[in-house]
């Protein structure tokens, strides 16, 4: 049986499995991240704790995938740059295969979530797939041909950084009206907590207030409150008009909803795919373009890692 480690490093957390080639995850464990030149070492005590714990040794593995946040040249497996993580040039495959022995590969996270919902999750059995992660920021990466679209130095495609509003709000990167601006957690929690205020009748008041006000609170209410539906509305708007773009330019298979306003589940599907079928080229008889939810949570930057070996 063919063996293979999938680590996803995050600003926090060490996130790792061993996995066969099915997706059976044999074990999985987590430590937490050290920043700088001590990255490498929290992910080798984090590779030794799954090989000691499945009862295997690295030789028995096909090899170790590594996911991170930043620029990633995957030619090199060097970690060009990664703020959260203070390194810059880290020749972050170099160190692991020495220390480890085995071969190692090295991917940016993004693109490694959306290979693991491809090879494993929402996306599983599909060529060609688009993930976003709808969180703090707006993320994904596209898969095509069922390899990872990485484009130049591996740096994943920033989808959340596309304009979707012309001069609109200022982003983050410095740019205005980019998707991550109005369709983050983030930015819904900012807007729900803008029509509370607007609106003190809002029967949002009666199960949230101000401070505990989140992405959840305008779809909890939608049903039965006027303005917890126009925040929706308008969320909805902003969110189907990036999706539209990211399927009419890739035409993908499916596009898949991950991050913390996923846990929406089909009230944010269902709504969205009739916005998007409305705005999809040539509409959906052509080609059509399902929306659904991704389903590998927290796991899918680790799954895909290990599926940078298969």
């Amino acid at each position: 049986m063919a063996l293979y480690m999938g680590l996803d490093v995050g600003g926090t957390t060490v996130k790792g499995i061993i996995t066969d080639e099915n997706g059976k995850i044999i074990c999985e464990n987590s430590v937490p991240t050290l920043l700088g030149n001590e990255l490498a070492d929290c992910i080798i005590t984090l590779a030794d704790t799954l090989v000691q714990t499945s009862g295997s040794v690295y030789s028995s593995l096909v090899g170790v995938g590594v996911c991170c946040p930043g620029i990633i040249d995957g030619a090199t497996g060097t970690v060009v740059f990664a703020g959260n993580l203070k390194v810059k040039n880290y020749p972050l495959k170099k160190i692991l295969e020495d220390k480890l022995g085995v071969t190692v590969k090295i991917a940016n996270d993004a693109n490694a979530a959306a290979l693991g919902e491809a090879k494993f999750g929402a996306g599983k059995g599909y060529k060609d797939s688009v993930l976003i992660t709808l969180g703090t920021g707006v993320g994904g990466g596209i898969i095509l041909d069922g390899k990872i679209f990485e484009g130049n130095l591996g740096a994943g495609a920033e989808v959340g950084h596309m304009v979707i509003e012309h001069g609109g709000h200022k982003c983050t990167c410095g740019r205005r009206g980019c998707f991550e601006v109005y369709c983050s957690a983030r930015a819904l929690t900012a807007k729900t907590k803008w029509a509370m205020e607007e609106d003190t009748s809002s029967e949002m008041w009666k199960g949230y207030n101000y401070d505990t006000a989140d992405g959840r609170t305008a779809f909890e209410y939608m049903d039965s409150d006027r303005s917890a539906k126009q925040v929706v509305d308008w969320y909805l708007k902003y969110l189907a008009c990036g999706v539209a773009n990211l399927a009419n330019i890739f035409r993908p298979q499916i596009i898949m909803i991950g991050g913390g306003v996923a846990a929406q589940g089909s009230r944010l599907t269902a709504p969205l795919q009739k916005l998007l079928d409305k705005e999809l080229f040539g509409g959906t008889g052509y080609a059509p373009v399902p929306v659904a939810c991704a389903t590998l949570g927290n796991r899918a930057g680790a799954y895909g890692a290990a599926a940078l070996l298969m």
